[in-house]
């Protein structure tokens, strides 16, 4: 059984609120750590519908909450499916909907994905390879030197995009670039040593994540999911949001803001606890946005317009 550590349960729950027969929508479910603490706390007749778009995590979620079977129904899709999902689930209302965002560890740690730098593999980046076509290896050797600036420096923030841009873009004309390590090597060449020896992080972090942002449509599906899921949820349901990068995070809190029908319950962004940080450094970068969705709201809309 793979293991996985759930980040930030405590705060989820707090302001996710679950509680006894209420429904609930995980919709990132991965091994389903968040989906356990969810079902205990609504027991005894509260329903969960957990989805997740990689085939292996689903699978995974399913051995770690079969005690749940009769109260959890799976679903393998992309959260951005949210408004065709909930027609197969029967549920006269739901109570919650949590997305936690990004790449699991499960994903980094997979030989045959090639989403990490610190293994070599062949270039995929895919969350699910079974339904989407696009992969790292075709962005890096079919797209133009302007997107792929583009992609580094938009998705990235990588200030060094267009020189490493233009190293990848030198390098496939000499031969295909296949694997992570090959990649790792032309960020390499393309960044300063002063710079490279400054990052906390690694040095092909932001590539990386570019990359890997734009194989899996990250931030259109973030919009687009959060749009169907403010739909979905019912007056006083909450909306939980864990976001791993500064680009998501600006997205939950511009949408938050902006959608009438939803009270922020986070001025600011939660962040994980210094103790948990310690046991589960995956937890670091993590931003908790929650809102709840007024109650009244479309009486009050009515009057309003009326």
């Amino acid at each position: 059984m793979i293991k996985h550590t759930p980040v930030m349960t405590r705060e989820v729950i707090k302001f996710l609120a679950p509680s006894s027969s209420k429904n609930f929508i995980d919709a990132t479910c991965g091994f389903g750590g968040h989906s356990r603490l969810i079902l205990r706390k609504t027991e005894p007749r509260g329903k969960l519908l957990a989805i997740d778009q990689d085939a292996v995590a689903l699978n995974e979620a399913k051995k770690n909450l079969k005690n749940f079977s009769g109260r959890v129904t799976f679903i393998k899709s992309n959260f951005t499916d949210l408004g065709l999902v909930i027609r197969l689930w029967k549920v006269s209302r739901v109570d919650g909907i949590l997305f936690d965002l990004g790449v699991s560890t499960y994903q980094l740690k997979a030989a045959d994905r090639g989403f990490s730098f610190n293994m070599d593999a062949e270039l995929d980046m895919r969350m699910a390879p079974d339904a989407t076509r696009l992969t790292a290896k075709d962005i890096v050797n079919q797209w133009s030197r302007r997107d792929l600036r583009k992609i580094l420096f938009e998705f990235g923030e990588e200030p060094h995009a267009s020189a490493i841009a233009r190293e990848i873009v030198y390098s496939r004309r000499i031969k295909p670039v296949l694997k992570t390590n090959e990649l790792v090597s032309i960020v390499k060449r393309a960044l300063p040593p002063g710079f490279r020896a400054t990052r906390k992080r690694h040095f092909a972090t932001a590539t990386f994540r570019a990359l890997r942002m734009a194989v899996n449509s990250e931030l259109e599906n973030l919009e687009s999911g959060l749009k169907q899921a403010e739909k979905i949820l019912s007056p006083g349901g909450r909306l939980v949001v864990i976001s791993f990068h500064s680009l998501e995070d600006r997205i939950v809190k511009n949408f938050f803001r902006t959608t009438e029908s939803l009270e922020v319950l986070t001025p600011k962004p939660v962040m994980a606890s210094a103790k948990e940080v310690q046991k589960n450094p995956s937890a670091r970068s993590g931003k908790l946005r929650a809102a709840t969705k007024i109650k009244n709201y479309s009486i009050k809309n009515a009057e309003c317009n009326s």
